[in-house]
């Protein structure tokens, strides 16, 4: 840190509270693709929500925003950064609120751009997820939301597209045996692809170790040294309200940001794009009353 950036520090840690309350105050939980919960006195997350989402103690969440806890770990304000849905300059902001420099490995993530929140917002008909480098689910249009319910209030590890599938967590999304062995090989290589565009990304190096750990078909796959990205998929979604969805998935890239935008679609006038329709009408519903708070 040069001399500038640690007077900028200093004079900034008294302000590490009233930014992270400001910047929690303007995420609404359904963009995050949390549920609206109970009735709200203001709009933006409440505390716990945020700690859900970064990973970390609400107490802590308390201790920063209220100036009694100091030096937070690199690693608590990216995962910070990440459920805020801060910018990468409002990300070098807070590190040096903190008293501390960005990491290299960090700039250039999945934040959203404003042409990736209009996607979100105009594709009414189909599933929309935004994942990061490692797979994890960080935004949601309604219709994704009501789709991939086992994501709500989910947090940490359990929003992690890979981490639930290789460890066997709940999930709706039925494969056929050609078709997991397609994702599982595909994924893999897209998640070694990142780890060679991020080298010093710790958060990649342990989820990598733990699924290493957890997952011997992960562990086999890892070992094989495959490179690539994870572009297309079909499967088969058993919903609990509408049943079963056949559906095509997509992932599209974001120039400038590692983001993966995961978009599922249905066959024109077929009885999934139906449903599809139904779960957008029913997610839209519950965003709206959310967002009248």
């Amino acid at each position: 840190m040069t001399a500038q950036e640690g007077a900028a520090a200093r004079r900034g840690g008294g302000d590490l509270g009233a930014a992270l309350r400001r910047w929690r105050d303007r995420v609404a939980p359904a963009d995050v693709g949390l549920p609206a919960g109970r009735p709200r006195r203001a709009a933006g997350l409440r505390r716990e929500e945020v700690a859900r989402l970064a990973g970390i103690s609400v107490d802590y969440v308390v201790r920063l925003e209220q100036g009694r806890a100091s030096s937070p770990s690199a690693q608590v304000l990216t995962a910070l950064a990440r459920a805020l849905r801060l910018s990468d300059e409002e990300r070098h902001h807070l590190f040096l609120l903190a008293g501390r420099l960005a990491p290299a490995g960090d700039r250039g993530s999945a934040h959203l751009t404003p042409s990736v929140v209009r996607l979100l917002e105009r594709m009414a008909d189909s599933a929309v997820g935004v994942f990061d480098p490692a797979w994890t689910l960080v935004a949601a249009n309604p219709v994704y939301t009501a789709l991939a319910g086992e994501y709500s209030g989910a947090a940490g590890r359990d929003r992690n597209l890979l981490w639930r599938h290789f460890t066997g967590m709940p999930s709706g999304v039925v494969h056929t045996p050609e078709q997991a062995d397609r994702f599982e090989r595909a994924a893999v290589a897209d998640l070694r692809s990142a780890t060679a565009r991020r080298p010093g990304d710790p958060r990649l190096r342990r989820l990598v170790a733990d699924l290493r750990r957890h997952s011997p078909r992960f562990a086999d796959l890892w070992a094989a040294h495959a490179v690539g990205t994870h572009a297309a998929d079909t499967k088969t979604l058993h919903h609990p309200e509408v049943g079963a969805l056949e559906l095509d998935c997509d992932v599209l890239t974001v120039p400038g940001s590692d983001a993966r935008v995961v978009v599922h679609t249905a066959a024109p006038g077929s009885e999934s794009a139906a449903k599809l329709r139904l779960l957008g009408a029913a997610g839209a519903r519950g965003a709206g009353a959310h967002r009248h708070r």
